[in-house]
């Protein structure tokens, strides 16, 4: 377990965690609706910090986005001591960081997410290697998870973790060409649910190393993550998935939970497919309550905000309403709060859904417990792939004579070629497709482990800039404004994972982390946390990245837990 120190919100309802909650419980929402503005030919609905609140927390020589950031852990940093040494570690969650500031076509050195991470480690003296979650809607509760694990498994002692997205044309077009975008303001779960709504949020919780001193405060005290391997955008109809990954939370646990707080975007799909994840799991009579209609989807931050919210909810004995909600609209067995309700108890469950087929779920109480031991797993590698221009090679062995642009296509036709939706994908995920299929074919027999055994976790310095930039070629000109659903997809980097995950039906863990350069050390122990989770037997995991079509590098392992 992982105790939560500290914590503080920045939204358009607040600039700090109570000050969001009190308008909440006044009944108020960060929700408007905005005309036509540059860049968006089109009117929509968000919650959007007013000019006067974005004065209030903008940092000189920061970006809107990074001033955010910042301001929230400074804040949440004022509440507790933490030491600044090699036992801290900082974790950043954002889905899209300062992708609104960049035009497509100059440098983007520092514009992607790995710069903002340093510069915020840097600003607030953590000197280790910061690591940033870019796991599209679940990136918040992944980084929890992700901190949890670390702290558990004794690789630091303090962890900082925020999670931050400000709105930009570039979001708000993307979900918009999905028709995923409700011009009223949303209603999860409702029958009449049309769509979600954006907003832009930040929110910063300090952890530490969980010890039986600590008392009145929230633990983390089960966290996991399962994916459907069933579509890059549509849940599972069953909610397979979610439905695994809080069963492998409340695994052992038999804690009394007061109540669900689920993603609830407002979407058809989103909505319907929690509604039987929580049925089926057994825990249809719990109360379940979504926040979005208060903040809107604040996609890398939504997971932190609704956690620390329900927390302070919870403080008060008190259970939110979910505004928007009137009539159930799914077909899952659930029990959607309508009015405040009250209660004595303090544990709750918070799940979410993200495209790219990730489930994650976290527990959490603040109830004494004993902390207990974990054992550090041991890692070895079966298999390496390396490919870039210059080729590819399987432990170092070249195992085909194509070189340069081409090289990614010939190999999947000469060692694949038995699926078509390669054709479909960005470059990335064409990179971390064939990689891994390599990866797989030369590693005799060992792919054919149990699929809900493996896991997958991705790491790079740019993600997905390339179609980042392609994305902004659609929607750069008034005159020619046509945004790309299938672009604005996989300018999702998790993407990669998924793709992976839903080829070879792997329904572990899969993660996406941007770091500054590859650093192996910050791998390894991401890699020993993933899979400190008890299902997970072998891990396809490493290095991917893709500036153009003569600069691309795969360097990824097959590892085995023993």
């Amino acid at each position: 377990m992982a105790t939560i120190i500290a914590d503080c919100i920045l939204s358009p309802l607040g600039l700090s965690a109570s000050d969001t909650l009190d308008a909440i419980l006044a009944g108020k929402t960060g929700l408007k609706r905005h005309a036509p503005v540059p860049g968006l030919p089109f009117d929509f609905t968000a919650s959007i910090f007013s000019g006067e609140m974005e004065r209030e927390f903008m940092v000189d020589g920061f970006s809107r986005f990074e001033s955010l950031a910042l301001t929230s852990i400074r804040k949440a940093l004022a509440d507790c001591d933490v030491p600044f040494d090699r036992r801290t570690v900082f974790i950043l969650s954002s889905t899209k960081g300062n992708i609104g500031d960049y035009d497509g076509v100059s440098d983007f050195t520092d514009i992607i997410l790995p710069a903002s991470a340093a510069k915020l480690a840097e600003a607030i003296g953590v000197t280790t290697t910061p690591l940033t979650v870019c796991n599209a809607c679940v990136s918040g509760v992944s980084a929890l998870a992700l901190a949890h694990r670390l702290l558990s498994g004794g690789e630091y002692d303090y962890a900082i973790v925020c999670g931050a997205d400000v709105q930009s044309p570039f979001i708000i077009s993307g979900f918009h060409s999905l028709k995923a975008l409700d011009l009223n303001e949303c209603r999860p779960f409702d029958i009449e649910r049309l769509g979600l709504n954006l907003g832009e949020a930040a929110a910063t919780v300090v952890l530490k190393a969980d010890d039986t001193n600590a008392e009145g405060q929230y633990r983390i005290v089960s966290a996991s993550s399962r994916n459907d391997a069933m579509h890059i955008t549509n849940p599972s109809p069953s909610g397979e998935g979610c439905m695994q990954a809080i069963k492998a939370v409340m695994a052992d646990n038999d804690t009394d939970i007061a109540l669900i707080n689920a993603h609830g975007t407002a979407t058809m799909y989103n909505d319907q497919m929690e509604s039987k994840a929580i049925s089926r799991a057994g825990l249809g009579g719990l109360p379940v309550n979504a926040l979005k209609g208060y903040l809107g989807h604040t996609m890398g931050a939504a997971g932190i905000v609704e956690t620390v919210l329900t927390m302070h909810a919870l403080e008060k004995g008190v259970i939110l309403p979910t505004r928007g909600f009137e009539e159930i609209g799914v077909s899952g067995k659930i029990d959607v709060t309508r009015e405040m309700l009250h209660t004595s108890k303090t544990a709750f469950l918070k799940i979410i859904s993200g495209f790219g087929g990730c489930n994650c779920a976290v527990l959490l109480d603040k109830k004494e417990a004993a902390a207990t031991a974990v054992n550090q797993p041991n890692l070895s590698s079966s298999r390496h792939v390396r490919l870039t221009p210059a080729g590819a090679f399987v432990d170092g062995k070249k195992v085909s004579e194509e070189t340069g642009a081409s090289m990614l296509t010939a190999i999947y036709k000469s060692e694949i070629g038995d699926y078509p939706k390669f054709y479909k994908m960005d470059s990335l995920s064409r990179l971390a497709f064939v990689a891994t299929e390599l990866l797989l074919k030369y590693d005799n027999g060992l792919e054919r482990i149990e699929p809900s055994s493996r896991a997958v976790v991705f790491f790079s310095h740019s993600g997905s800039i390339k179609t980042d930039t392609e994305y902004i070629s659609t929607i750069k000109s008034p005159d020619a404004f046509f945004p790309s659903p299938s672009l604005f997809v996989y300018t999702l980097p998790n993407i990669t994972a998924g793709e992976v995950a839903i080829r070879n039906h792997y329904n572990d863990e899969t993660l996406f982390i941007m770091l500054e350069n590859k650093d192996w050390a910050a791998m390894e122990q991401v890699n020993r946390a993933m899979m400190l989770d008890a299902s997970a037997r072998s891990l396809v995991s490493g290095w991917i990245e893709y500036i153009d079509d003569l600069n691309f590098e795969a360097d990824i392992h097959l590892f085995n837990k023993i």
